[in-house]
């Protein structure tokens, strides 16, 4: 009697352990490649929705590369994500001496304190910083390339 074994395949909320690299037109935002694996669960937006959707059927062992078209992966360029944070409110929830220079990324707290989300310093003034809260890749073609390790 013989047994034959099946690779197992990404389905959704699957555990992956993974290499991953996300990438724009100015290059790579995320790339595990060159060091330890990442581990993540489909469904819990570790991933944008777009993203995971490539990774549905695949099977253990799998190395593939995505192509998705602008705006596809992490949505359109929202304007309405530029806010302007009074430096009075910055000073409260973060160090009162940062600099806050242009392209500098800060993690902000949500409301209810158990999470964070990050905004990218665009403009600022004496009372005020301008950040910009869409991801990076937002409305960017991206080039998503993955190889599955381990599929529970």
């Amino acid at each position: 009697m013989s047994s034959i074994s099946t690779a197992a395949v990404v389905t959704p909320g699957s555990f992956l352990t993974l290499h991953y690299r996300l990438s724009g037109p100015a290059g790579d935002i995320i790339n595990t490649f060159d060091d330890k694996p990442a581990t993540l669960s489909l469904g819990t937006g570790e991933l944008s929705p777009a993203v995971e959707q490539r990774l549905i059927g695949l099977a253990e062992g799998a190395h593939a590369t995505f192509e998705l078209p602008a705006g596809e992966a992490f949505g359109e360029r929202n304007a309405d994500m530029q806010q302007w944070v009074a430096r009075t409110l910055l000073t409260r929830i973060g160090d009162p001496d940062e600099p806050y220079a242009i392209g500098d990324v800060i993690q902000f707290p949500t409301p209810d304190g158990t999470g964070s989300y990050a905004g990218a310093v665009i403009e600022s003034n004496a009372t005020a910083v301008r950040f910009d809260f869409n991801h990076p890749l937002a409305g960017q073609p991206v080039t998503f390339e993955v190889k599955l390790i381990g599929v529970l």
